[in-house]
Order: C-alpha cells, then structure tokens, then sequence
C-alpha cells in the first residue's frame, strides 16, 4: 500500500500500470491477489482513478501529439475502451490546428522538393495526427509560399 500511495503521489497512474509496478516489488512466496485488493482500496478511496489518469494523460501529451496517438497510448495503459472513446473526443476537434502547432515549431516553412515534403508528413504521421489533418497543414504550408 506504502509503495501504491507514493507512485500515485508522484503522477497519476492507470491501474493496470500501478499493477505492473507493484508487482516487481512483490515478494517472494506473497499473494499476488494482494495487489488487487490494494488497488481496489485505492480506487475506492479515489486515489486511483481511470478518469484522472486519462485526462492527465492528455493534458502532457496533447499538445505534442496527434489523436491516434494518443489513443494508442491509452489503450497500452490498459484503460476501457469506452474511457479511452471519451477522452479523445475532445482532440479530434483542435487536431487541425495542433497539428499545425506542431509542424511550425518543428519546420516553420513550406517543403522546398519532395523530399522535404515527405519528411514532414512523415514527422506529423509519427507524432499521430491524421492523414487527413497531414495533408491539409503541409498543403496549407505550401499554399502560403
């Protein structure tokens, strides 16, 4: 419990994480269910929660990177589905101009050939952002020159 309350004072942390770290420090021959019951105290208390998680989650990273991203993330965190539908709802509407954030701080002028242009919506692709909202910022780019 002393270990769960001091990852979570550190950050917030899904569940299946907060598992995973407490399982390293499991001794040996001890009941893993004990882990479990910890969390579910911890969720009940509501010092571990999904939710919070999520939002956080996004909060950090959602200036950076694209919806799909994002969602992978969250899905690798091990939260529901349902939850990981909800919090990425709200990116889908500012993806357009995140994503042009993105590419003016990383690029800042229109491609000059095509492999300049390839580059960039490589870099936006990585970061997560549709294909779509790629298209429009680098075409964008290109029609301001």
């Amino acid at each position: 419990m002393q270990r769960a309350v001091a990852a979570l004072a550190r950050r917030e942390h899904s569940r299946a994480e907060l598992a995973r770290k407490l399982q390293r420090h499991l001794p040996q021959g001890a009941d893993p269910s004990e882990i479990g019951r910890v969390l579910d105290e911890l969720m009940r208390k509501g010092m571990l929660s999904e939710t919070r998680f999520a939002a956080s989650l996004v909060r950090t990273r959602g200036n950076r990177f694209g919806a799909e991203r994002i969602r992978h993330e969250l899905k690798r965190h091990g939260l529901a589905p349902e939850l990981i539908a909800q919090t990425t709802a709200a990116l889908s509407g500012s993806e357009l101009a995140r994503a042009h954030e993105v590419w003016r701080k990383r690029f800042g002028a229109a491609p000059r050939d095509a492999a300049e242009r390839a580059k960039q919506l490589r870099f936006l692709a990585a970061r997560g952002f549709s294909t779509e909202v790629i298209l429009q910022v680098v075409r964008g780019a290109a029609d301001e020159d």
